[in-house]
C-alpha cells in the first residue's frame, strides 16, 4: 500500500462511474488474509483518506507493522454476482459426485445390474452361476457401500452416484523353478544305506 502524502490527503479516491458506489472499504492483512478493520465510504462511494490513514497508522503502531502489510478490498456489486451462486452449486454438485464415487468390484457390479433388472437373489445366483448365499453377501456389501437399508433405496442411490470399478486383483507371478547343476549333484559321493559284509556276499552267491 502506498503512503499518502499530507498534501494529497484532501483528495478522494472514487470508484469508476460505470460501477456501483462502494459502501465500505475493508483493510486486510496480506500475510494472514484477516480483516482487521473497515472504513465506511463517503456519500459518493469515495474513500475518506484522512480517516482511513489514521486507523491504518494506529493498527500498524499497535501491531508493529507497516501500511504496506495491508490490502484494501471492497464488496462486489450485486450485478457482478449474477448467476454466481447457481454456477457454484452446479460445480459443487459435480464435485461431490466425483468425490463420492462408490468403488465396486466386478462381481458387485454384476449383482447390482441384476437388482436394477428387478431380479431376486435366486435369479441373480442362477444367472451368475453363484450360490444364493454369495449373492446375499454381495447385496449386503452394496447396501453398506451406498449407506441404504433396502433394495429400493439401493436402486435410487446407485442411480444418483457414479460407480468406479476396482482394479482386478492380479495374482503374483509363479516363481521360476531353479534347477540344480548336474556337476554339483554328481560331485557328492553316493552313500549306500546298507553295506553287506564281503563274507555274506560269498554265502549268498
Amino acid at each position: 500500500m502506498k503512503l499518502i502524502r499530507r498534501t494529497v490527503a484532501t483528495h478522494t479516491i472514487s470508484q469508476p462511474k460505470t460501477s456501483r458506489a462502494t459502501s465500505v472499504y475493508l483493510f486486510y492483512e496480506k500475510s494472514s488474509g484477516t480483516a482487521h478493520f473497515h472504513v465506511e465510504a463517503g456519500p459518493s462511494g469515495e474513500l475518506p483518506v484522512d480517516h482511513a490513514a489514521g486507523l491504518l497508522a494506529m493498527h500498524c503502531l499497535v501491531r508493529g507493522q507497516s501500511p504496506s502489510d495491508y490490502l484494501i478490498m471492497v464488496p462486489a456489486a450485486p450485478e457482478c454476482l449474477c448467476g454466481l451462486e447457481e454456477k457454484a452449486q452446479k460445480l459443487l454438485h459435480a464435485g461431490h459426485k466425483v468425490k463420492n464415487a462408490v468403488k465396486l468390484t466386478r462381481r458387485e457390479e454384476e449383482v447390482l445390474d441384476g437388482i436394477f433388472r428387478g431380479l431376486a437373489n435366486k435369479e441373480i445366483a442362477s444367472k451368475l452361476n453363484l450360490s444364493e448365499r454369495t449373492v446375499k453377501f454381495h447385496v449386503s456389501s452394496l447396501l453398506a457401500k451406498y449407506k441404504v437399508r433396502s433394495r429400493m433405496e439401493l436402486v435410487r442411490e446407485a442411480g444418483r452416484h457414479p460407480m468406479e470399478q476396482l482394479p482386478p486383483v492380479v495374482s503374483p507371478p509363479a516363481p521360476i523353478p531353479t534347477y540344480t547343476d548336474h556337476e554339483e549333484l554328481y560331485s557328492k559321493p553316493m552313500t549306500s544305506r546298507k553295506i553287506l559284509p564281503l563274507a555274506r556276499l560269498h554265502l549268498m552267491a
